[in-house]
């Protein structure tokens, strides 16, 4: 077992969840919500006025410390609606395939976003109730997030494939070569279609990306025009992409944002799902050619129905006191490791580049100099005992250009088969809008 630096993404998603239910859910929040009522029906769920309420409040306050201003009120109750209701039919869809986050997962991804903020589980729970949020309200909007991130690997992300012909086109492509180095900020506006549009819905679109172009270059705020106006799922983030290498920009901009100057925005490009005005907010360049290596090893000693997580820390401390003792590494872990793949091996791990390892493990891992071995370490994985064997610093190899055109490939793909699916679930959908 390889463990991939599988947190990084949910801790963000977590992370902002939390900040939406601590401003949503405090009680002055709710003295100011109306006497409910439906403000959408989506298949056999509705959303009601209370809960549109409470997410616009929350997305208001990021927007604000973000911003600094705010869009129309209109224009952004509509864009909270549509992403509520693009929740639900997630949601929906999940229940009829069977998705469902168990609670000792739920209890373990908890733990870990207390750990995450350096808190105990009880402090962490007091840290929710001071604020006024329901724990049990946060638990289910955790698992909300948990379910919807396996849906989307299950319906989008495991069915992507990378040929090799593609890394190789990728590798050898000019702007690959050219911008290996760069780094580029984007923001981008969708203005979407339906499947088989009308040549009359696709001129609409059309002018109406040109016209939010014509309002960017004449001086109107990018970010503002994407929050109201962008049918893209970045929308209420103003349309931000942040950060990316030219090989992860979406291979439609990709021609085009190479030759733009910061503060450029795009003519309208067109997409399957719809037209897509660019700006490419800045540029940077890296220096970055030489990587950290970690030649590690560990014993992982995992909890389940028979043993508790506190036994399993236990016996994972026994095992670093018996090693301290004199006995053999490899052995025990060949005995006692929980993880079969590197168990067979003594539990070596081989060379690890950072990012590889989950966080909790990674930290901990970089803190040890060689020969040193770990008190044990909780992971989303269990107990680890962790020795570092060797460090080096290491050349960017031609193998390590290809994972990473892999990856990058991956998720260029990722989001243009992510847009359409979610546009087709959302086309497929009974929605009925009772907003006054």
């Amino acid at each position: 077992m390889v463990f991939p630096a599988m947190n990084r993404n949910l801790n963000a998603l977590f992370a902002a969840s939390l900040l939406m239910l601590l401003m949503a859910l405090s009680p002055a929040m709710a003295q100011s919500i109306p006497i409910d009522r439906i403000v959408a029906v989506v298949n056999d769920d509705v959303v009601m006025q209370s809960e549109l309420s409470a997410r616009l409040d929350a997305i208001k306050s990021q927007i604000m410390a973000r911003e600094g201003r705010l869009p129309d009120e209109d224009a952004l109750r509509r864009q909270v609606l549509e992403r509520m209701i693009i929740e639900r039919v997630q949601l929906q869809q999940a229940a009829r395939i069977g998705i469902r986050i168990d609670d000792i997962t739920l209890n373990n991804t908890i733990e870990n976003i207390a750990r995450e903020n350096k808190l105990t589980l009880e402090a962490f729970r007091e840290v929710l109730a001071r604020e006024g949020v329901d724990l049990a309200r946060f638990r289910e909007q955790i698992r909300e997030e948990m379910t919807i991130a396996q849906l989307r690997r299950r319906q989008v992300d495991n069915r992507i494939q990378v040929t090799d012909q593609e890394i190789d086109d990728l590798i050898a492509s000019e702007s690959g070569a050219i911008d290996r180095d760069v780094e580029y900020r984007l923001a981008h506006i969708l203005v979407a279609l339906p499947e088989a549009a009308t040549p009359e819905q696709i001129q609409t679109a059309r002018d109406a990306a040109s016209a939010l172009r014509e309002r960017a270059l004449a001086g109107e705020d990018f970010g503002q025009l994407a929050i109201s106006h962008s049918d893209a799922q970045q929308a209420l983030e103003g349309g931000d992409l942040g950060w990316r290498a030219s090989s992860q920009i979406p291979t439609l901009f990709s021609r085009q944002v190479v030759l733009m100057n910061p503060g450029d925005v795009s003519e309208p490009i067109r997409s399957p799902n719809g037209f897509h005005v660019v700006k490419l907010v800045d540029r940077r360049g890296s220096e970055r050619s030489v990587i950290q290596q970690t030649r590690v090893r560990h014993i992982l000693i995992r909890p389940n129905e028979l043993l508790g997580d506190e036994q399993a820390r236990a016996r994972a401390a026994n095992l670093r006191q018996r090693i301290l003792n004199g006995d053999d590494f490899a052995e025990l872990a060949r005995a006692n490791s929980d993880d079969k793949s590197s168990a067979i091996r003594g539990g070596d791990l081989d060379w690890a580049n950072p990012g590889d390892l989950v966080p909790q493990f990674e930290a901990a891992m970089n803190e040890l100099k060689p020969g040193e071995i770990s008190e044990p370490v909780r992971s989303t994985f269990g107990w680890h005992l962790i020795e570092v064997l060797d460090r080096r610093a290491h050349d960017s190899s031609q193998q390590m250009i290809r994972v990473q055109a892999r990856d990058f490939i991956r998720e260029r793909k990722r989001e243009e088969e992510l847009e359409l699916w979610l546009q087709r679930l959302r086309d497929e959908s009974f929605v009925e809008y009772r907003l006054q």
